[in-house]
């Protein structure tokens, strides 16, 4: 694929070399805190590349797990995951590297997914699923036009504990604010 380019972010597909930058961003507990997942060992992270790497050779393909990186670098600040999940309809995850918060790259990084799945892809549906306390996360998705959908209880088990979840969704007639200003 392609790199997407947003107005903060390029996405691009993993490459094996990485790795050592995706450990930092998924073995970093101020990451991982708010994410649906413990944080990773150097194996853990080695498995999530490989899945990335091999999903993205699947055709058709129907997960898009692709590194998040500055224009004018290509090393890996962030991660943005596409994941089908039926007709038309896909599940949008982000994070960002905590030295990177504050820059606007989740919000760049999660618009520029979207333009590709209500454009290219032509998804209709695009949800997310955020921790209550992610106040962060909350405001990207409300700032790109999502509508809350209600609340998971007892949504993902991560560390060492359930958590509930918010579910925001975009419809593909929902989407001015991801035209470029």
């Amino acid at each position: 694929m392609d790199p997407l380019t947003g107005d903060a972010v390029r996405l691009r597909d993993f490459r094996p070399d990485d790795l050592e930058d995706l450990l930092a961003i998924t073995g970093d507990d101020r990451v991982t805190n708010w994410m649906s997942f413990d944080s990773h060992t150097r194996a853990d992270a080695q498995r999530l590349l490989d899945g990335c790497i091999a999903n993205a050779t699947v055709e058709p393909r129907t997960i898009y797990g692709l590194a998040v990186a500055r224009p004018d670098d290509d090393r890996v600040i962030g991660f943005a995951r596409l994941a089908f999940s039926g007709v038309q309809a896909a599940k949008l995850g982000y994070m960002i590297a905590a030295d990177h918060w504050g820059h606007g790259y989740a919000t760049d990084a999660a618009r520029t997914t979207l333009r590709f799945a209500f454009g290219p892809l032509a998804l209709h549906r695009v949800t997310a699923a955020i921790g209550p306390e992610n106040s962060a996360s909350i405001a990207v998705v409300k700032h790109l036009g999502f509508t809350y959908e209600g609340h998971l209880r007892d949504h993902v088990f991560t560390n060492g504990g359930w958590r509930d979840s918010l579910l925001f969704s975009l419809l593909s007639t929902e989407t001015a604010a991801l035209t470029p200003r």
